[in-house]
C-alpha cells in the first residue's frame, strides 16, 4: 500500500454530519497520503457533496476533526483557512469559470487574491502561460468562456486550480457531463498533472474508467460511512453485493 512511510496530508477523524433527521456523515475517515491518488465513490445522497464542504471549511462538521497538513481546519478562524487553501487546488464540477472574464482573467483571479503575491507583470504572465501549456491551450488565452467548448472550460477550470502550485488537488466529478471521447481526454490529462506535480489528490467520482486509470487507493461511500477501501482491483473482483453494484457498466 501506498501510505507505507509517507507523511500523511489531510485526514479526518469521525466526521458526521446531521440535517435535522438526516443523519449524512455518520463516522467517516479519510487519510490522504503525499503523492497519491483517493478516488471516492458513492451513489447519489451518500454524503459526498457534504464530505467536500466540510473538507474545504464550506460547513463545520457536527463532531469529529479535520486535519491538513498538520492543522485542524475546524477550529480556524476564516483568515487562517483562506491562507491555508492556498495549498488546496479545486476543480468544480460545473468548471465555474467567470462567465464575464476571458481565460486569461479567470487565470489571472487567484494570483490577484493570494495575499502574497506580487503584482509583477512578467510573473503573473509566466504562471498563466504555465498553467495553461499543462491543459494544451494557449490559444484560448484570450477567448471567452462562452467560445470554449465543455471540454475545453473543464480543461481552464483545471489550469486555474493548478496555477498557485497547490499540495492537494481536489476533483469533483471532473468528467461529468462530458461524452466519453472528451471524458477520457480528461482523465489523461489528471494522469498526466499527477505525474508532473507529484500532487496529493482526491477525486470524487461516479466513473468507473477514471477510477481505474488514476485512483491508487478507493473509497466506497455508503450511507455516511466508509464501506469498503482498497485498491481498484481489490474493489472490483470483491464478491459483495454492495461492492459490485460500484463497478456495473
Amino acid at each position: 500500500m501506498m501510505e507505507n512511510n509517507l507523511q500523511t496530508v489531510l485526514e479526518l477523524k469521525n466526521i458526521t454530519k446531521i440535517f435535522g433527521e438526516n443523519h449524512v456523515l455518520n463516522g467517516f475517515n479519510l487519510k490522504l497520503v503525499e503523492g497519491e491518488s483517493l478516488v471516492i465513490m458513492g451513489k447519489s445522497g451518500s454524503g459526498k457533496s457534504v464530505m467536500v464542504k466540510c473538507l474545504v471549511g464550506l460547513i463545520k462538521p457536527d463532531t469529529g476533526t479535520i486535519t491538513i497538513k498538520g492543522e485542524d481546519i475546524t477550529s480556524m478562524e476564516h483568515k487562517e483557512l483562506d491562507i491555508l487553501r492556498n495549498e488546496i487546488g479545486f476543480l468544480f464540477q460545473g468548471s465555474a469559470l467567470y462567465d464575464s472574464m476571458t481565460v486569461r482573467e479567470n487565470l489571472e483571479f487567484p494570483l490577484r487574491r493570494r495575499k502574497d503575491q506580487s503584482d509583477h507583470f512578467t510573473e503573473t504572465e509566466t504562471l498563466v502561460t504555465e498553467a495553461l501549456k499543462d491543459v494544451g491551450l494557449e490559444q484560448t488565452i484570450d477567448l471567452m468562456p462562452s467560445e470554449l467548448s465543455g471540454g475545453m472550460q473543464r480543461r481552464i477550470a483545471l489550469a486555474r486550480a493548478l496555477i498557485l502550485k497547490p499540495k492537494i488537488m481536489i476533483y469533483d466529478e471532473p468528467t461529468t457531463g462530458l461524452d466519453p471521447i472528451t471524458a477520457k481526454e480528461i482523465i489523461e490529462l489528471l494522469r498526466n498533472i499527477q505525474l508532473k506535480y507529484k500532487t496529493s489528490s482526491i477525486i470524487i467520482t461516479h466513473d468507473v474508467d477514471c477510477a481505474r486509470v488514476i485512483s491508487s487507493r478507493m473509497i466506497l461511500l455508503v450511507d455516511g460511512v466508509n464501506y469498503a477501501e482498497g485498491t481498484f482491483q481489490e474493489l472490483s473482483n470483491s464478491d459483495d453485493p454492495q461492492i459490485k453494484a460500484f463497478f456495473k457498466n
